[in-house]
């Protein structure tokens, strides 16, 4: 039961307009909305048109395939899930199963989706988690390009909980969604 008064609670807002503001490979939309109590508010909107699936990749040993890369927003390294764009066309499960041998040399007997989450509250982004078991390293190369640098770690389960748990991944969400399908939390 809420316990917010009937002016606060938590209902639709009304969009009254929508005007592009930056146009790339990160689009933003600026949304006017009307709000409950009338007033107006601006909200700037990440509006991809594109969606992701990162990959939770396991070995028949339990063993997690991750890929350290550099990331421009915190400006460090991290530890993260292979995963990358879903092409047009293509299902989510073939670009896992396309990231996952592109970014790390491996290659799963199995992938199945399994959740996904909003990237952010701001944000039309719906990025997707595939899990995939049997996992063997089928190539010494990698074929990322452009501005990718990937380079494929294999860690233990608690070694990818204590990445998540120090939020040293873009990924904890989809980390969390994938190991509990995995029956691994």
């Amino acid at each position: 039961m809420s316990t917010a008064p009937d002016d606060r609670r938590a209902v639709p807002w009304e969009q009254v307009d929508e005007r592009p503001r930056t146009d790339g490979w990160l689009p933003v939309v600026t949304r006017t909305y009307r709000m409950p109590d009338g007033s107006v508010s601006e909200w700037d909107i990440h509006r991809p048109s594109f969606s992701t699936v990162a990959v939770l990749a396991l070995t028949d040993d339990d063993q997690v395939v991750l890929v350290r890369q550099f990331r421009p927003g915190p400006g460090r390294v991290l530890m993260e899930l292979p995963g990358g764009i879903v092409d047009p066309g293509e299902s989510p499960v073939d670009a896992a199963r396309r990231e996952l041998l592109e970014e790390s040399g491996f290659s799963a007997r199995t992938v199945d989706l399994v959740g996904g989450a909003w990237a952010f509250g701001a944000s039309t982004w719906r990025r997707q988690v595939a899990l995939a078991r049997g996992c063997t390293r089928v190539t010494a190369e990698t074929s990322w390009g452009g501005d990718e640098y990937c380079e494929p770690v294999v860690v233990s389960v608690d070694e990818l909980r204590a990445v998540a748990r120090a939020g040293d991944s873009t990924d904890v969400d989809l980390v969390y969604l994938a190991l509990d399908a995995a029956g691994m939390l």
